[in-house]
């Protein structure tokens, strides 16, 4: 039986914080409040319902009654929610600055309470509005000023209103990006471990709420200063730097006092790059071309100030033409075989069968005679047919 219970507080409207040390429940006092009053931040989240709510949908209406372990929320015209059991035990610490005649925001877990009630949950309305608030952030691009509270190889762990997000590193500015010139995993944790407790500021870029999944950036809108600093350049221009990082991925260049660029391993040479460290050094004076300049962010190229192999390699090959070329790297596809400087097509594992027996047949750095099975320079593409015995 719901119990008649006192009404008399002199609040008008209130934020709980608890729970976690983020709880957070908006409750309002119903009465002296008028219709448009009542369209509280939840209640703007709620579609006006014209059939019965179902599981899943959230819900706001005044507490009627606060037994021991239940409260009573009305849900009219369609009934009364009940919270109770786990889900008033996970809110009991919000429950308790609770009074009859709040609105309260909760989400339907069930409708087939033995009594009829819609079975509520604070907690998961609260998640709902997290996860509303966060796509809110993305869409506005809002900058969230955030602590660093854990380091892993791969990034940082944020957390976020109770939700623990993930900073990938490749995310992370020039400044916090650790430069490790060996690659060394272990020490790229170490790197990483410095940020921890450090303040962040950072934006939301994804936000999947059924994954549970949050990712942070600290790549946020570039300032204005550093947008006009780099809209002094433009495509095409030829540049001098200086190497002030070398990471699996490229190296940044200082170009001028609070502008850097990068150069992707893909325009690091027209031959094969496995490691950008075995061709430019931190220190090092470079001169680049700039192929992109977007959001105040440059992308260099080394490998544009040279001769494109491929063109005059274009007026000597063709389809069907044998070919000797050293074999310089191996991959999940077979090997990959140079014919001369920076032109190298793949020998597919097909050929041989598996990958044992075509390592058995080419060995890392030998010369072999090859036909060329597929040719397209432009696209810079070769595909080569073994000659020799399988």
């Amino acid at each position: 039986m719901i119990k008649k219970a006192k009404t008399g507080y002199s609040r008008d409207s209130r934020e709980v914080d608890n729970i976690g040390g983020d709880e957070r429940v908006i409750v309002k006092k119903e009465m002296e409040m008028t219709e448009e009053q009542k369209l509280t931040l939840m209640g703007k989240l709620i579609t006006v319902m014209k059939n019965p709510p179902m599981i899943g949908d959230l819900v706001e209406g005044p507490v009627i009654a606060i037994e021991k372990s239940s409260v009573y929320v009305d849900l009219a015209p369609f009934g009364t929610g009940i919270i109770y059991g786990r889900e008033f035990m996970t809110a009991r610490d919000v429950i308790k600055k609770i009074n009859i005649g709040d609105v309260i925001a909760a989400k339907i877990v069930d409708t087939a309470h033995k009594e009829g009630y819609y079975e509520l949950s604070l907690k998961e309305a609260r998640q709902a509005l997290i996860w509303n608030e966060a796509e809110i952030a993305i869409r506005e691009k809002k900058v969230l000023d955030l602590p660093v509270k854990e380091a892993n190889k791969g990034g940082l762990l944020i957390e976020w209103q109770g939700i623990v997000g993930f900073l990938p590193a490749s995310q992370l500015k020039a400044e916090h990006y650790p430069r490790i010139t060996d690659g060394d995993k272990d020490k790229v944790l170490e790197e990483l471990k410095k940020l921890v407790g450090i303040r962040l500021q950072l934006t939301i870029i994804t936000a999947d709420p059924k994954e549970g999944k949050m990712i942070f950036s600290e790549k946020g809108p570039e300032s204005k200063e550093k947008e006009k600093i780099a809209n002094k350049y433009e495509i095409g221009d030829e540049v001098d730097g200086a190497i002030t990082g070398v990471v699996d991925f490229g190296a940044f260049v200082k170009l001028e006092e609070g502008l850097e660029g990068l150069i992707h391993i893909s325009e690091i040479d027209w031959g094969l790059v496995d490691d950008p460290r075995n061709f430019v050094k931190v220190g090092q004076k470079i001169r680049a071309k700039i192929i992109e300049i977007k959001d105040g962010k440059i992308s260099l190229s080394l490998k544009q100030l040279k001769a494109n192999p491929w063109t005059d390699a274009g007026k000597k090959y063709k389809k069907d033409m044998p070919v000797s070329g050293v074999i310089i790297k191996f991959n999940k596809h077979g090997a990959l075989a140079s014919i001369e400087e920076g032109v190298a097509g793949l020998v597919h594992v097909s050929e041989f069968g598996s990958e044992e027996k075509l390592r058995k047949a080419l060995e890392l750095g030998k010369t072999y005679d090859f036909k060329i099975s597929l040719f397209d320079p432009k696209d810079q593409k070769m595909a080569l047919t073994y000659a020799g015995v399988k």
